[in-house]
């Protein structure tokens, strides 16, 4: 199941709320919300609720180890052990075909790789758990002792198959008590729409008009139909997963739950150091304060650590060669902004860091999309030729779709937070006048989302495959 389906928005989402909210007590309350977490994760592959029930076993054993040996080498060995089997884990049923691929490759054997389907959601979940079991080693937070508000932490359906990355430190007392204000979950429900809306009417179109550019015959492709082609992508993968994050955010918000900011829109960037900070906010914290900063951050070796967290970072995406690729090619471009480019970027006109931030991230998202290392290689080709500008049925497309790439072009700026300021400063601001405009625009988009979802069949959320 997906946030973006009407029988979630119609049906499980409305019915969750009422159970969840005729509960007076806490426990029911996190009963109910765990129930309807693990059957929103059984309706895509029921077999992986073993695996999930396992994995968030382990580290709240793990947790309560090392809660209790603190100062010991039984601590030491507790999070060496959580870190160890949940590495194992992501590593068997998500890389476990790419190792093997590959040494046949290197030494011509004919190994068989395991045939696993990946289980939605245990990049995301897997980093969860270890973040949680770390931070309870250096003292951050204390372990948790109730199993089931544990596995209520692990399984919450909000941000389980596609991020954000929640850590049990950022939480932990929504966890064992929260409250929701009528300002908090009115709050959600935009938030929700928001997403809804980024995903159903941006993303989707965009991903329709990728497949056209990206998927086919490359023969026939120009070179401005391959940067537009590389556009589209950034657009579709942007409003899919911040989309995707607002949903997640707004769901918490309407259970009481406070996630943290996870796109900080990225493209207003100057830099790729910059962009960094600004797009999917959780994965790059979580590599800066487990990897960056313990192997030496800035201190000792900081090139050389920049590498590792980025061959990690394109790893994490997935098992290709295309995303080793993607992940050392930032690594490279964030090593050349801190040797000198960044000062030079400060003093250049805005203008032009910002062609510099959207040619970097354009080849940047092509090496991403395209898993195929011989049919990259030519794309990129295609993409730096120089002919191929004048693209008639490039005009037609672009004409046809003027409207619709105006507005997601524009929504990638703070515009609704300029909007949101005018209102919230004119004389007619009340916080009932404030309520009505929040109430009209949700139904609004709700109304347009719903209908655009009964008509389509194209709906897929790019990042469960990580």
């Amino acid at each position: 199941m997906v946030f973006a389906n009407l029988l979630f928005i119609y049906a499980f989402l409305p019915l969750n709320i009422l159970l969840y909210y005729c509960c007076k007590n806490q426990k029911w309350r996190n009963l109910v919300l765990v129930a309807f977490s693990l059957f929103f994760y059984a309706w895509g592959e029921p077999v992986w609720i073993t695996l999930l029930i396992f994995s968030a076993g382990i580290d709240y054993i793990h947790g309560l180890i090392i809660e209790s040996n603190r100062e010991s080498w039984k601590a030491k060995a507790a999070v060496f052990s959580s870190v160890f089997l949940n590495i194992g884990l992501l590593a068997i049923f998500k890389y476990s075909g790419f190792i093997i691929s590959n040494i046949n490759a290197i030494l011509g054997t004919s190994i068989n790789s395991p045939q696993f389907s990946l289980p939605i959601g245990i990049s995301f979940y897997t980093f969860q758990t270890i973040s949680y079991t770390v931070d309870v080693y250096r003292g951050h937070v204390k372990a948790q002792t109730s199993p089931l508000k544990f596995l209520m932490y692990v399984s919450s359906y909000h941000q389980l198959v596609a991020g954000p990355i929640v850590r049990y430190s950022d939480i932990a007392p929504e966890i064992d008590n929260r409250s929701v204000s009528p300002q908090d979950f009115s709050e959600g429900i935009t938030k929700f729409c928001i997403g809804l809306a980024k995903k159903v009417i941006i993303a989707n179109p965009a991903g329709k008009l990728v497949e056209v550019y990206m998927n086919g015959n490359l023969s026939q492709l120009s070179t401005a139909g391959a940067w537009f082609g590389s556009l589209l992508f950034a657009l579709q993968l942007y409003y899919d997963f911040s989309g995707y994050s607002d949903m997640a955010i707004g769901l918490g918000r309407m259970f009481g739950f406070h996630y943290n900011k996870n796109f900080d829109y990225p493209y207003i960037s100057r830099s790729a150091t910059e962009f960094w900070r600004r797009w999917h906010i959780s994965l790059g914290s979580f590599f800066r304060d487990y990897v960056y900063i313990p192997m030496g951050g800035n201190r000792q070796h900081q090139y050389f650590n920049i590498v590792v967290v980025w061959f990690l970072t394109g790893l994490w995406h997935g098992a290709s060669w295309n995303f080793v690729l993607w992940g050392l090619y930032y690594g490279v471009i964030l090593i050349i902004e801190k040797v000198f480019l960044l000062k030079v970027l400060e003093k250049v006109p805005s203008l032009i860091s910002h062609i510099y931030l959207i040619f970097v991230t354009l080849v940047g998202w092509t090496i991403f999309y395209i898993t195929d290392m011989s049919r990259l290689k030519e794309y990129l080709k295609i993409m730096f030729s120089a002919s191929g500008w004048n693209d008639h049925q490039l005009s037609i497309v672009i004409a046809n779709h003027l409207y619709w790439l105006i507005i997601a072009l524009i929504f990638c700026i703070p515009i609704t937070q300029w909007i949101k300021g005018k209102i919230q400063d004119s004389e007619y601001s009340t916080q009932a006048f404030y309520g009505f405009i929040g109430t009209v625009l949700n139904m609004f988009l709700l109304l347009i989302c719903t209908s655009m979802l009964a008509g389509q069949s194209y709906n897929p959320f790019l990042y469960f495959r990580f």
